[in-house]
Order: structure tokens, then sequence, then C-alpha cells
């Protein structure tokens, strides 16, 4: 079948929200909504009150009642909470989460697509990290009973997801394999999704989505397309320019005067192995330009996947002020971001804008108290009964020791989850204050300022569709 040409990529944790999705995909390109820490998004916006009433008309089109009636019910408050107030806690994923988590994950997944696809007839997709493994099936599950066109996975090698989605489709049980740091030879952890159990009988048939994996390498690219549980659409190439998690350099990690990981020839894809493969490919990080467009399109590729651009237009959920300051800097040629080897608990480098008042500042993260409340990105690991415990770099130093951590692990490493909830607008308030926000964004943000007009300090996802269609220079 034929793709979309420009794909839109699946940022931060709602950054790419359904409004930017939909305004994309309603101009002809792929749309995606980003499925991390979509549970914690949902109840959040609900008690915030739900303003547009749009979550609430995504929950009253959810096809089992019951469900969205009790997530409405847990989290709602007409009018919204107080602003001194703190957000109330949701369940942090587990290898055996409680039906109340796994209901809100699947509900919110739900949301964020059948919103993303509402008022239009073009397509969409739901963009999943690797390394955020335990809200997977539930995630996948949600956003396929509100007919989610494609998934795309990056953060990992996503090997069982295909054959996952093809179960999910069938209402068959689905498992994943989970990674379990410290698992013995032979042992292995896993979670499930059993349709059946959802729905309280035989569930739904529903349409197999188009999975398209991102990578970084051949090798990987030729590893996915040979190996996986099932069948691979396509990939999203991506380049170590872009924004969010990267692929960390090959061979020993060496850093240049600022810090940064060090990326060579090495690291750069070969593109005439993967168009070997056959399938079709997008080329992503730093691509945003009509040239480059015509250059990926003459290399082969299917189109292009662009970020940065979209996350600083109108539609995005970066909070407004930060999206002005992002484009101002960019006007004034000081806008840079930071590729951070440490910041990231996953491991992999992480790029950072530099913004005063946020997470890149030393003496922000600084100032910060460590605390481990969403839990996204903590790392599963066996204790010495068994049993299987949580841990994260981001957490507070002395509990990650008491859990057996590394505390070269501890260096640098900053709470993601909360921080990009904080940069959405949906920030927890703590006694300290609100929780400081952490801007991901890739290096084209340097260049952010082409997309604006003169006087404004705003653009919006149409006028980045347009540059882009736009004549090569």
């Amino acid at each position: 079948m034929s793709h979309p040409v420009i794909i839109q990529g699946g940022m931060g944790a709602a950054v790419s929200n359904w409004e930017l999705a939909r305004a994309v995909s309603r101009l002809g390109a792929l749309g995606v909504v980003s499925g991390t820490a979509l549970s914690s998004v949902l109840a959040r916006r609900l008690q915030a009150g739900d303003p547009s009433g749009e979550m609430r008309r995504a929950l009253a089109a959810f096809p089992i009642p019951a469900v969205a009636e009790r997530v409405l019910a847990a989290y709602f408050i007409p009018g919204g909470k107080a602003a001194a107030e703190p957000f109330a806690s949701t369940p942090m994923p587990t290898l055996q989460p409680g039906l109340a988590l796994t209901e809100l994950t699947v509900v919110a997944s739900f949301a964020e697509v059948f919103l993303a696809k509402s008022g239009h007839a073009g397509v969409v997709g739901l963009n999943l990290l690797e390394k955020i493994q335990l809200p997977t099936l539930p995630s996948l599950y949600g956003a396929m009973l509100a007919d989610v066109d494609y998934v795309l996975m990056g953060a990992g090698i996503p090997r069982a997801i295909p054959g996952v989605i093809d179960r999910l489709a069938a209402g068959e049980l689905a498992e994943q394999k989970i990674d379990v740091e410290g698992a013995l030879p032979g042992e292995e952890f896993t979670i499930r999704f059993d349709p059946t159990a959802f729905w309280g009988g035989p569930p739904p048939r529903l349409r197999r989505p188009h999975f398209f994996a991102i990578v970084a390498s051949a090798t990987l690219a030729m590893t996915l397309a040979r190996k996986s549980s099932g069948r691979v659409d396509g990939f999203v190439v991506e380049g170590d320019l872009a924004g969010g998690h990267n692929a960390p350099p090959r061979g020993p990690l060496q850093l240049d005067a600022r810090g940064e990981p060090i990326y060579g020839p090495r690291d750069a894809p070969d593109l005439a192995k993967i168009r070997e493969l056959g399938l079709p490919f997008w080329l992503a990080g730093s691509q945003a330009r009509p040239d480059k467009l015509a250059e990926a399109l003459r290399l082969g590729a299917a189109g292009i996947q662009v970020g940065t651009a979209f996350a600083f237009c109108d539609e995005s959920g970066i909070a407004p002020d930060l999206k002005r300051r992002i484009i101002q800097a960019s006007r004034a040629g000081s806008a840079r971001v930071f590729t951070d080897p440490a910041a990231s608990p996953t491991g992999f480098p992480f790029k950072v804008a530099e913004l005063a008042g946020t997470l890149s500042e030393a003496a922000t993260y600084a100032a910060r108290e460590k605390i481990c409340d969403l839990g996204y990105l903590r790392q599963a690991y066996r204790k010495p009964d068994g049993s299987v415990g949580y841990r994260c770099g981001g957490e507070p130093v002395e509990s990650y020791l008491r859990k057996g951590g590394n505390i070269a692990d501890t260096v640098g490493r900053k709470c993601l989850c909360n921080g990009l909830m904080a940069t959405v607008g949906l920030g927890q308030v703590r006694d300290s204050g609100p929780e400081p926000a952490i801007v991901t964004a890739g290096n084209e943000v340097a260049d952010l300022a082409r997309l604006v007009s003169d006087g404004e300090d705003h653009y919006r996802a149409e006028d980045v569709i347009r540059y882009l269609r736009g004549p090569a220079a």
C-alpha cells in the first residue's frame, strides 16, 4: 500500500498529543501520538477538570462503558483541582499490574488515538519505546480498540511486538518477555494481556495496524526483518541528530570537549543494506527541509520523519511559554541542545534543550529533591529470593543503593518521567514547588525560526507541512 511520505515523530509524554497528530493527519501526513506515560497523562487531564470535555468525549466512546466509568470516577474532578493541590497518584507499572492500572492504561491509549482520528479520514500512529516494557500490552490494545493505523517502536529491539499485535488483533492472549536485570540463565519473566478476561467474554477481532521499527543501523533492521515474531512493515532510520533518546555510539563511549558522545562513520546507517531488505523506510534526524525530503527520496527512502519542527508548533503539548522561549532563542541564534550521556535512566544518550529554569540547568537539577513516583523508566531486577523489584537511577540514591544498584548509575541521572510531564503542563505540585520541566529536542531546534513569520513567535503544524512540501532549494 501507499504510506504517507511525512511521518510526525512521537515525542515526549504528550508532546505528540492527539491535537498535534490530528492536525498532521488531516493534512495527509502520518500523525503520531506518543504512548509514553499515557495513564498518568489521562489521569491528570481529568483531575485538571478536562476543560475542553474531550477526554470525557473519548471515554464515552470506549466500547466497555463500565471500564470508562471506573476511570472517570477515580480521577475526574469537576472544575479541576486547586492549583496548589498535588495530583493524585496513579499506580506504578509492575509485572503484575492491578486491574485499575490495566484499565486506565487501555482507556488512556484508546482516548488518545480516538481523538487523534476524529473528524478526518487520515491515518494515525502510536509511538512506543521498547525500553518502557511494562505498559506496552495494554497500551497497544487500547490503541487497537480505537483502530490505530500504525505502531512505531524504537529505543531497543522490539522483535516480539509484531507477533503481539497479531495475537491482540485476533483477540488472543498475548505475552511479552520482560528484561529483568540479574535473571538467572534460562529464567524468564513475562507479562501478559488477555482480551477475553478484559472483556469478560469473547473479544472482538481487531484490524492489525502496520508495524514500523525505529532503528539506527542496518544490522538492527536486518535482525528485525528476519527474526521478528511477525511482519515488520517498514523502518524509521534515525540518526544521532534526532531528539529524545539516541542510540549510543558503536564501540567504547568517547566524549567531546562539551561532554557529548562522539559519533563517527561507523554510526551512519548503511542505507544500501536497508534498501536490500525491500521494505519501505523513512529517514529521521534533522530531515525537516524540502531538499532533505528530496534527497531522502533519491536515496530510496519512502520519505522522512520530522520531530522537532512539530514539537514546537501550536498544536503540540509543550507548554506555550516553553515553546515561545525556544522559538525566541532560535531566532536569536542561541538555541542549543546537549546530548547528555547520563540524563536518562535507560542508559541511552538523551538530547536536552538548554533552557533556564529547566533540568538542563545544573542549579535547577541540584535543587530538585529526588523522587520516583511515576516509575515508567524503572528497571526490573531480580532479588536474591527470586522475586522482582524495581529501581531507577533517578530515584533517591540511598534507595537505589539499598536495592543493589551501582552508585555510578546515579550520577547525573534525571527524572525524565516527572520532567517530561512538567513540560506539557502536567507537572506534579510538591511542597518545594512545581516540578521543573525537561525539554528534549533535536539539533534542528537551532533553525526553528525559519518556520515563523516575521513579527510572530509561533507557528502551526500546517506551516511545517507546507514548508516541507515546498520547492527544494
